[in-house]
């Protein structure tokens, strides 16, 4: 017999081919790491996500095997530009050479929408990044300007969600005190250039925690009783649309409530340490099909129901050679060898029978509203 959760992915499974094939959605924004030894090479990755209907991916460099790989694919890709070379792109013509070797030659047949410029800068203790991020975004995107390409090409960088002094509830959301000299031009460029303020954004590390704290289904999605912002009076039903809202927050206390909000990564381990409470293979299929079941209504956050959050799942696969805790290891959907670690409700296009069914994923796609929000 069926269990309860067998029975609801199920459900769940069914919503989303009937979404599909009604035409409202289209693609699930995933990240696709690389952090391992034992990947299939890019050109099968390829063909597990057009056979999942996946049409936006996130990579962590300029892999060149990558690049070629996804040409004419139809797969809108963001890249990255490491830590590490970060600081030489400041110079405008080390920029301009680093977009013309890494960017120009493969657009437009590898749909190359946004480069991320650096990771999580603004949490990793380097005074020096921090510093030169700006630099760098300006320079690139002024390279894109000077080849053509800063229309179709937006310049950003994903932050943790610790760089937030205050986020509950999402009315306080407030910018550490010692981002008050870097942040301000970050989003200055952000606003100028019409590109989005990117946040790394995971629910499970607040449970981890406070697991006598925090709602288990409040981080999950599930039906609760959820929270009400006492300022605001707005409900909230889970905790990853509090903590977008309070990064909104955050934006308009230093005067760019305007900016789009986009997540750049969240997840659920579905393996972790002893001490890595909640870290399974039910909370993380949990966790994940709700989010699509979520996105599948094209749902915004509260302070901004009418526009669409656009979320990347982290991760494609499970990383065998990311360090530390287990967890680290265990946020993929799929293991190395293409197999479902759990079903978050996506089913294979056959390749072979017209016949068989075939359930589509999420469009993520955003269209934030422009208005100013006032805390």
């Amino acid at each position: 017999m069926a269990t309860f959760f067998e029975r609801n992915a199920f459900v769940h499974t069914l919503l989303i081919f009937a979404l599909f094939f009604s035409g409202g959605v289209e693609s699930l924004g995933i990240n696709y790491g690389q952090v391992a030894n034992n990947l299939p090479p890019p050109e099968q990755v390829l063909e597990l996500l057009k056979s999942y209907r996946i049409t936006k991916a996130r990579i962590y460099d300029t892999n060149p095997q990558i690049l070629t790989a996804f040409a004419n694919s139809g797969v809108d890709l963001i890249v990255t530009v490491e830590n590490e070379v970060l600081s030489n792109l400041m110079d405008p013509q080390q920029a301009l050479q680093w977009v013309g070797t890494h960017i120009r030659p493969y657009f437009p047949a590898t749909r190359i929408t946004g480069i991320a410029v650096g990771n999580e800068l603004y949490t990793g203790g380097d005074t020096t990044l921090m510093a030169n991020v700006v630099h760098a975004m300006t320079a690139i995107h002024a390279a894109l300007v000077q080849l053509g390409l800063d229309s179709y090409i937006h310049v950003s960088t994903p932050s943790s969600l610790a760089v937030l002094a205050e986020s509950y509830p999402p009315s306080a959301g407030s910018f550490r005190p010692e981002l008050a000299g870097v942040m301000p031009q970050i989003l200055q460029f952000l606003a100028s250039t019409k590109s989005p303020f990117w946040i790394n954004a995971y629910p499970y590390f607040a449970y981890k925690d406070e697991p006598n704290n925090i709602s288990l289904d409040y981080v999950l999605f599930n039906p609760n009783v959820g929270m009400v912002d006492p300022y605001t009076k707005l409900h909230y039903d889970n905790m990853l649309y509090a903590q977008v809202d309070a990064v909104i927050f955050a934006l308009a206390r230093m005067g760019f409530g305007g900016l789009e909000v986009r997540v750049s990564e969240t997840g659920w381990p579905s393996k972790g340490d002893l001490n890595e409470i909640g870290a399974t293979v039910q909370n993380a299929a949990v966790y994940n099909r709700n989010i699509l079941k979520r996105q599948l209504v094209n749902e915004g956050t509260p302070l901004r129901p009418s526009s669409r959050l656009e979320v990347y799942l982290f991760a494609l696969f499970n990383e065998d050679l990311k360090p530390g805790p287990t967890s680290e290891r265990n946020y993929g959907l799929f293991q190395p060898d293409e197999t479902m670690v759990y079903n978050v409700g996506l089913s294979a296009l056959s390749a072979t029978s017209t016949s068989t069914m075939s359930y589509g994923s999420v469009s993520l796609t955003s269209s934030a509203s422009s208005q100013v929000i006032k805390p």
